[in-house]
């Protein structure tokens, strides 16, 4: 494959922002495959042990659905990354709030005792780094099994009420998604600990952190898309797949009116 190297601006086409894209600021120069054809490059900014991320998840999968060959990458945002203070009782009352609204919204199940561990410190620094993990991994242009992983360890938290904040969990979840997509055995869970744990994953996930903020990203899910050498917002929260797709659209009408 060829690799390029383009310089990436980033325009809006969300909610009341002009869908002919405003042309926000350069942002960096950023690294991506040229296909030999034309292909949907979508990258995903979120985190694992974001609430409204969890409720996106159904929508996402629906909007990948109706673009099978399209590839996502996953960037980790780091929404509590780092975090040492163990929850306390106001926090743990807003979260299960947003909690509430998630799950009205989206339908999904929430197991509450997740938040009712003694002691839990809601750092999103080690899931993160799972999905950071999974991601250097496997082998996986299209992205599906990191998003696997992402899925997994979103399930393990909300509906299972797993601690998502120990390793062996994380390796666990992470290892079966995997192997899901990539066929029994694959994958180990010893293997993927010990990269869990590597100076490689926690570099690469600060590296995603960064990128993040870079991007002027501060709130998930963030969906974005590449296309004409320029990255374009289409999903800024919670955003259902019949939006996704009309976002899609107009982005792709606009440049074909560019282009005639």
């Amino acid at each position: 494959m060829v690799l390029a190297t383009m310089t990436v601006f980033f325009q809006f086409l969300y909610n009341d922002i002009p869908a002919h894209s405003i042309q926000m600021h350069l942002i960096q120069t950023y690294s991506t495959q040229t296909p030999e054809k034309t292909m949907t490059h979508l990258i995903y900014v979120a985190d694992p042990m974001c609430s409204w991320c969890y409720g996106f998840g159904p929508e996402l999968q629906a909007l990948l659905e109706t673009i099978p060959d399209a590839k996502i990458d996953l960037v980790m945002g780091g929404l509590r990354a780092y975090n040492k203070q163990a929850l306390d009782d106001a926090t743990r009352t807003m979260l299960l709030g947003h909690w509430q609204h998630v799950a009205e919204r989206s339908g999904l199940p929430f197991d509450e005792q997740a938040l009712m561990r003694p002691g839990f410190i809601y750092d999103t620094e080690p899931a993160c780094r799972a999905v950071v993990t999974a991601r250097i991994l496997t082998d996986d242009d299209s992205g599906r099994a990191v998003l696997a992983v992402f899925h997994a360890i979103q399930h393990g938290f909300y509906a299972s009420a797993r601690d998502v904040c120990d390793s062996a969990v994380l390796a666990e979840l992470a290892v079966a998604a995997m192997n899901q997509v990539e066929g029994e055995g694959s994958f180990d869970e010893a293997s993927f600990g010990e990269t869990l744990a590597s100076p490689m994953a926690m570099s690469d996930t600060r590296a995603d952190f960064e990128q993040s903020q870079q991007w002027g990203i501060r709130g998930f899910p963030a969906l974005l898309v590449l296309h004409d050498n320029a990255l374009h917002m289409i999903a800024n929260g919670y955003t259902a797949r019949d939006d996704l797709i009309k976002s899609l659209q107009e982005l792709q009408q606009s440049s074909q009116k560019e282009q005639a």
